[in-house]
């Protein structure tokens, strides 16, 4: 376990991000599992080109607002989401809008490395293929090796992409779960805990790796780790009891939180 993180402690380096506009937009957002009313009323903008870490005790619905970016709770039968979420401007739940097509666009990663038991090269290749993002090989080899770059894999893999994925090291299948998952041009790449399976050097590099991918990405990670959300993320959204408790900079959150429960949170008071 880490220790509490001591707001004296704290020194984060302010980035800018105001001319950033909203990526997703959610509004008055609930989910029900059954009777169990797990998110209530969230109200948040996740801005384009930043990193927004999810932090909060286990159970208080950081994971399943996550899923509800991109439709991950249609998959369990008791589940229901209200309110009203918008990529772009677009309403995600609509009945017209495809749920494939819209994971497409809202790439996930898991707390698991859980690539596909085929090789690393058809790892990558998958997306593109099954959505017709690539015209012949020739395209698709330029794909899978630009993601494997961008995954800081290509180098590691570059004389073994025959080779299976899961013959990788933990970190480096999370790497290659990244490259999967940003091979379909994604614009948001959700992570749920996609370093608390990994050693600390792993997580280092998937960390380094996050931030490059902000650039092209409106990127959202849930954290357990506060120091991780402090290292890779420009906004941070405290959830308590299921409710979203404070939304801001990650400094400001951090050093200067305007809601108690966030301060007893992050001084390890409730956790």
């Amino acid at each position: 376990m880490e220790g509490p993180i001591q707001m004296k402690d704290i020194h984060i380096e302010e980035r800018v991000v105001s001319d950033h506009k909203a990526k997703i937009t959610a509004r008055g957002v609930q989910v029900y599992y059954g009777t169990n009313h797990a998110l209530k009323d969230v109200d948040v903008d996740i801005l384009a080109g930043t990193v927004t870490a999810f932090i909060g005790p286990s159970g208080c619905g950081k994971s399943t607002f996550l899923r509800c970016l991109n439709r991950m709770n249609d998959t369990v039968s008791s589940a229901r989401v209200v309110g009203e979420i918008l990529l772009d401007g677009e309403d995600i739940y609509d009945k017209r809008v495809d749920p494939v097509q819209l994971r497409a666009k809202v790439g996930m990663v898991f707390q698991k490395p859980n690539p596909f038991p085929k090789s690393i090269y058809d790892n990558v290749a998958y997306g593109p293929k099954i959505h017709g993002l690539t015209r012949n090989k020739a395209e698709l080899d330029e794909v899978v090796e630009s993601c494997l770059r961008k995954a800081a894999l290509w180098n590691e893999v570059k004389d073994r992409l025959q080779a299976p994925g899961t013959g990788l090291s933990g970190g480096q299948q999370q790497r290659l779960c990244i490259a999967r998952a940003i091979a379909t041009s994604p614009e948001v790449l959700l992570m749920d805990e996609p370093c608390s399976a990994l050693d600390p050097i792993a997580t280092a590099q998937v960390e380094e790796l996050i931030d490059e991918l902000r650039s092209q990405f409106s990127v959202v990670i849930v954290t357990h780790s506060m120091q991780q959300a402090a290292r890779v993320s420009q906004k941070t959204a405290f959830f308590h009891l299921g409710n979203l408790v404070e939304y801001g900079e990650t400094g400001q959150i951090f050093t200067n939180p305007k809601d108690p429960r966030t301060e007893s949170y992050i001084t390890g008071r409730i956790g």
